[in-house]
């Protein structure tokens, strides 16, 4: 029988681009609600609550609103908020997080999806951090490029309206250094101190680049950017969506300057080790809408089902 899915909060950048993957599949039912009762909560609780997965795209009040609407035992929540990602009980989306983690997202019915800007910081820093290369003391910064699409409706109404000259350069934000990522950068990585991090905005509709620099005395005696590349490569070799590049990966280099975008449209996250004797730059790039938001959901649902990971990516 097909999976009964339905998704709350349609109608967001997140919704609409697991609705067009959804779409193409014929294991799974989707729910949909009538556009008037839109923000009906009992039609919206009878309708998630008659699903096998539920996707929550919605800000994080909502989705603890909804996610506590939902009283199937059966029923599988994955919520693309920030919510629930560090919250007890909820398992974090990430399939490639660590050994077990898969195993967890079959058993859980509840699913935090990781952040776009926290799958990359985790993905490059979780197996250096286990490794012994990164001290979990250490103070890591972060920088992270990214198209305007992961800003929401305004943002992306903003920057699409034209017009405004002040949009044409990229743009820093967060200078607070309060981004909701960093629990989920700190937490799953196993880092003991806070990242400092700062995300940047262009002017471009989607595609990220994050960004770590280290200074090998930092890092554990003999640490270079040789066995950051060997750590990184062995604790991801048998990831179908992960792929760690060539050391100092010259291709990547050829027009002189780095491409955000290149993963764009895909479901794969592409890992970077440059380095020189006694520096690393470390780089993760992915699509901010595939593996950073919509992508991820649907694997971890897959995961879950216990059906081919990559159905539908």
């Amino acid at each position: 029988m097909a999976a009964k899915v339905f998704v709350d909060g349609q109608e967001g950048t997140t919704g609409l681009r697991i609705h067009e993957v959804l779409a193409q599949r014929r294991d799974v039912e989707v729910l949909r609600i009538d556009g008037e009762r839109r923000k009906d909560p009992a039609e919206r609780a009878r309708l998630m609550n008659a699903a096998d997965v539920v996707f929550l795209c919605l800000p994080d009040a909502a989705a603890r609103e909804s996610a506590a609407m939902v009283t199937n035992p059966a029923t599988c929540v994955i919520d693309a908020s920030t919510a629930h990602r560090t919250a007890p009980g909820w398992a974090y989306g990430l399939p490639e997080l660590a050994a077990g983690q898969r195993e967890a997202l079959r058993r859980s019915k509840r699913i935090s999806n990781p952040g776009c800007h926290a799958t990359s910081f985790v993905l490059l820093l979780r197996p250096l951090v286990d490794a012994g290369l990164v001290p979990r003391e250490l103070p890591v910064s972060a920088t992270s490029l990214t198209g305007y699409s992961g800003g929401g409706k305004k943002m992306i109404e903003r920057f699409q309206a034209g017009g405004d000259p002040a949009l044409n350069s990229p743009r820093p934000y967060a200078l607070g250094l309060v981004h909701k990522h960093l629990p989920e950068m700190q937490a799953h990585t196993g880092l003991a101190v806070k990242p400092h991090f700062v995300p940047i905005v262009g002017n471009y509709y989607k595609g990220l680049a994050v960004m770590v620099p280290l200074h090998h005395a930092e890092l554990a005696p003999g640490t270079t950017a040789e066995s950051l590349h060997a750590a990184l490569a062995r604790r991801y070799a048998d990831e179908r969506f992960i792929r760690v590049m060539p050391l100092r990966d010259a291709e990547a280099l050829a027009a002189g300057e780095f491409d955000v975008q290149a993963c764009n449209d895909t479901n794969r996250a592409e890992l970077f080790v440059f380095g020189s004797e006694d520096q690393s730059l470390l780089i993760c790039r992915l699509d901010n809408l595939g593996k950073g938001a919509s992508g991820a959901a649907v694997q971890s649902m897959n995961v879950h089902l216990g059906v081919d990971e990559g159905l539908g990516l």
